[in-house]
């Protein structure tokens, strides 16, 4: 296979999956993984993909939605183990903030049917999952429905969060990059948690370790305005200590 036809193929495969990692692409191309990182660096300087820690993500993927339905089964075991550790942060009588991800649906799904909260709340699926638990009072932001993540964005959703002040926001995003932050698909789900982690006492980023080193398309925050950073066992320890040489409490599970 030809460079360039392996540069070719390295594109489809990434842009068919969404993601992929290295030692896969070295089985798949035949070449070795230091061939593979190489290339990855080349397509990255082209423009057609991003790197990620152990791989590639799409660059098409990371300028779109990801459909509710696909988020909510990708990486699900992490995501419930995350959700599971971010419950325990929150006490009885909080006020607490939960944005559209998949993550903070799997927290609203085992949330304790016996704990005073107040929850805002711009996800129709965490609303109605909250909707069931009587000790639970659930505010939504209305706004604008994006379709694809059953959540409100826009100018109403931003102007409604305006009004609150909250204990602890829960949030999640398409990208995590140590040198330059978090970041969202679109720029309109950014400028609602852009909103959140602005209205919270404490802030906390709920990510599985496949969104580190991903580079979406709007920033969302840097990690000076982030508390504590729940993630799953797959982190590499030198990712784990910089987050801590940056007073980011980290948690893994």
């Amino acid at each position: 296979m030809l460079v360039a036809e392996r540069y070719e193929r390295i594109v489809q495969l990434v842009n068919e999956r969404g993601s992929i990692r290295v030692t896969e692409l070295s089985e798949l191309c035949s070449v070795t993984e230091e061939t593979i990182r190489r290339d990855l660096d080349r397509l990255e300087q082209m423009g057609r993909l991003r790197r990620s820690h152990g791989g590639a993500v799409s660059v098409k993927d990371l300028q779109s939605e990801t459909p509710y339905a696909e988020r909510e089964i990708a990486n699900a075991e992490e995501k419930r183990r995350i959700a599971a550790e971010a419950i325990r942060h929150i006490a009885p009588r909080d006020r607490i903030l939960l944005d559209a991800s998949s993550t903070a649906w799997y927290m609203a799904a085992i949330m304790p049917d016996d704990m005073p909260l107040t929850v805002l709340t711009n996800s129709i699926k965490v609303a109605l999952e909250l909707s069931g638990k009587e000790r639970i009072e659930v505010i939504s932001t209305g706004g604008i429905l994006a379709q694809r993540s059953l959540s409100y964005v826009g100018p109403l959703a931003e102007r409604s969060l305006d009004a609150y002040h909250v204990d602890k926001a829960f949030f999640s995003c398409k990208g995590v990059h140590l040198e330059r932050g978090v970041s969202e698909s679109n720029e309109l789900q950014a400028r609602v948690k852009q909103k959140m982690v602005g209205m919270a006492d404490r802030v906390y980023l709920l990510a599985d370790a496949s969104k580190f080193g991903v580079q979406a398309f709007t920033h969302v925050a840097d990690f000076r305005e982030i508390d504590a950073v729940i993630t799953d066992r797959r982190l590499p320890k030198e990712s784990l200590e910089r987050l801590r040489d940056m007073a980011v409490e980290v948690t893994t599970v």
